[in-house]
This record gives C-alpha cells, structure tokens and sequence, in this order.
C-alpha cells in the first residue's frame, strides 16, 4: 500500500519542575537553598531515511509524545533531561500545519529538523537567594512542550516525471532506461503508485531520478481515477516525459490524449504546465501509417515548441537517444524545486486561539494565560532578536489590541508574569 498523505499529532516533553530544598546538615550552620533544576523535556525532531518511499508506517501510529523532564532535588540535583522523540521520514516529506495548510518544513536537506521544542526545566530555588531573602521558599515551575496537529505529504524527489494515459508504456520505458522493476501487464491501471528509478547517464554517481506517475485520466484534477492521488509527485519534476501510444492502440488519438493530459495538469497547478516537455511517442514497432497522420501530429507538437522523438519498448529503439536527450535538458534547466517554509515561529502562538486575559489593578495591566507563561519561559529578555521576537508575538496575537480595550494608554505599566515594561503605543 502506498500512502502519501497523513495526519499526526506531535507534542514535545514538558520541563521539570524546580526543587524547594534547604540544606540541614550537622555542624554546618548556614547551609541555605539547595534546591536543584528542573530537566528539559524532550524534542520532536524529524530525519530523513533514505530507505523510505511511503507514510505507510504512519497509518497505525500518528500520535507521537515526547517525555517530560524530571523534577530538582535538594542537594542541588538537576532533574533528567528526557530523550528526544526522533520521527524517520521518507526524503521530498513536506511538514504542514494541519490547521492552516502552511508549510514549515521540506524534508528535502538531509537535515534533522526539530519541530517542537521541549519545555525548559524550572529553576530550583538556589537561584532566588539574595542577601535579602536568604530563605527563598519558592521554585520556578517547568514551562510545556509545543505541541502541534500536522500533515505529512510526500512529493518525491525525482527530476523526471513519465505521465500518459494508462497502458501507453510510462512503466516499460521507466524499466528500460533505468534498473528499476515496476509491475508492467496490458491493463488499465497495473501501476497503483509512483514508482523511482535511478537513470544512469555517462560516468560514475552521473544520471538523474525518472518517475513514473500512474493513473493520469480525463477528470484526474477534480478526483477521477488514480491520478489526483499522485499529481503532486509531478510538483518537483524539472521535465516532464509526455508518454504517447502513436501505434493507436485502442483507438486513442494521440493528439487528443496530450490535450487532455496538458488540461489536467492545468487544473491542478498552472505552473506545473509550464513545464518543458519532451513528446515520447511510444510503440513505433506496431504503428501502423494508415490508422495515424504522422504529419498532423508532428505540426501539432511542433506547433505548441516541444520536442519529439519516437521510440519502442519492445524493439529498444530510440532508449539510449531518450535518455542522452532529457539528460541534456536537464543540464540546461534549474535545480529541484525546494519548498520554502511559511510558517512563523510565532505563528504557533498568534493561530491557536489561546485564551488571554487583561486585568488593571491601578495604573499596572497584568497580562495571563496558560499560553502566556509558557511563551515567557521560551525568551531571553538579555537578547535583542530574542525581544524582537517578543514584541512580534505580543502584536499578532492581538495583546496590544486587548491592553487598548482596556484603557492601557502610554507610559501605563504592563506586567506579564513579573516581566514589566511600559506601554509605548
């Protein structure tokens, strides 16, 4: 089974909480706070596995929880950091917010890729002593894990795509030029998935990766047939290979066919359309010249500036020609496209629709919720970017808007959970 698409939940390891400890030792008169720290929980992280070529093993299993840090202890021990949560993924994995549809990560780099941070183990409390407040009886609580709904899509990574209507030989030619071995029969839709193969071009570690994209039909954009569960395999395809039967094999026209293709591909992303294309027309060793015009149907590809060639599968003809060929294209064309992330860092905070509170005690604002004091765990309020990304969060998620509401106005005081500043509108 194939599956190329998933919905998973992910939540990182909330931190430890800080210990309330003192030390009370014989012959030792001033022993104080010895409270130890909370440890970190642990991350979310996704890697890359080579070996992967499917979500399949994402169907049984799509809640993944990362464990949380261990409490302090007196005598100043720090609580255990727990292990992160590691998610193998197949190359090309795309990571979404479920919500939204944004994209956060291409898995395409070779690079793990944390995806929820685990929360920070609290202080204990032999961080709070100060000359004057020598017995501290308080601790600093861990703060949580990020946790998010996400969706996982596989675009493979491959710089051709062979697309056609069934039965036109996509899987033939695929295992012709390339040492890969797809399912070949003479029915409709004996290709039930995507398949890879690795196409060898002149020297060592030299070639490029072909696909063979099954079950394009009439209608496969709005859901018909197998096509519109595998057009997005074709979004990082530099070339397309436009797989004709020129032999009319069931009477198909294969002008009508590359018409009808070219319209679905359309529908589904104007830009994937656009894509230069190479016209393979398949099956020469059973064309028969009275049933096709020839001529019609080279005016017709050379007048929409593709290129042509004829080849057989069953003879051999014109293989080596076909890949000698799309290997010169794509020498000339960009590099594979990589998706950029949309998605914010703060974005975790300003779309989940936490709920905040504004509460004015005199001229001071006080600022809560659950959301809040997690978020304030996460800043280093020594560091400028840190604060920047402070101020972002603040603004998007509408705090400045409820201060307003409230009749904050400048140089009035706003306390988020001890951290204070004034309202400078």
């Amino acid at each position: 089974m194939f599956i190329d698409r998933i919905n998973i939940y992910v939540k990182a390891g909330d931190g430890g909480n800080g210990a309330i400890s003192f030390r009370r030792e014989k012959y030792v008169s001033h022993g104080g706070p010895d409270g130890g720290d909370g440890g970190n929980g642990g991350h979310i992280v996704f890697h890359i596995d080579e070996g992967m070529n499917t979500l399949l093993s994402f169907r049984y299993k799509r809640k993944f929880v990362a464990g949380n840090g261990g409490n302090g202890a007196g005598a100043k021990f720090h609580g255990a950091t727990a292990p992160n949560i590691v998610i193998n993924v197949p190359p090309g994995t795309l990571i979404k917010d479920a919500d939204s549809g944004k994209i956060i990560k291409d898995m395409s780099d070779g690079e793990d890729f944390i995806c929820c941070r685990g929360g920070r183990g609290g202080w204990g409390n032999k961080h709070f002593a100060t000359p004057t407040r020598q017995v501290p009886n308080f601790a600093k609580n861990g703060t949580k894990g990020e946790e998010r709904n996400l969706t996982l899509e596989l675009k493979m990574l491959a710089d051709v795509g062979l697309i056609g209507f069934p039965s036109v030989g996509k899987s033939s030619i695929l295992a012709a030029i390339s040492s890969a071995k797809p399912k070949i029969a003479d029915y409709h839709f004996t290709t039930l998935s995507p398949n890879l193969g690795v196409v060898s071009v002149g020297g060592e570690g030299k070639g490029f990766v072909a696909a063979d994209i099954p079950g394009l039909i009439e209608g496969a954009s709005e859901g018909a047939g197998l096509g519109h569960q595998f057009l997005r395999h074709v979004d990082r395809c530099r070339l397309l290979l436009h797989v004709v039967d020129i032999s009319r094999g069931e009477y198909r026209d294969p002008v009508d066919d590359i018409v009808k293709i070219n319209t679905e591909l359309e529908k589904y992303s104007p830009e994937l359309a656009t894509r230069p294309q190479i016209i393979v027309a398949n099956k020469t060793d059973m064309l028969d010249p009275d049933l096709t015009d020839i001529k019609a149907f080279e005016d017709f590809v050379n007048g929409n500036g593709w290129e042509l060639i004829y080849v057989s599968c069953a003879t051999g003809e014109n293989m080596k020609e076909l890949v000698s060929l799309t290997a010169r294209r794509l020498a000339e064309l960009p590099p594979m496209k990589i998706y950029e992330s949309e998605y914010e860092p703060e974005d975790v905070f300003v779309e989940s629709k936490k709920e905040t509170t504004v509460r004015r005690e005199n001229n001071v604002f006080y600022v809560e919720g659950e959301w809040l004091y997690n978020f304030m765990g996460q800043i280093n309020f020594d560091d400028y970017e840190s604060m920047k990304y402070f101020g972002k969060v603040l603004q998007k998620s509408g705090i400045y808007q409820l201060l307003e509401e409230k009749g904050c106005k400048d140089g009035d005081t706003v306390s988020i959970y001890d951290f204070e500043f004034d309202y400078v509108k």
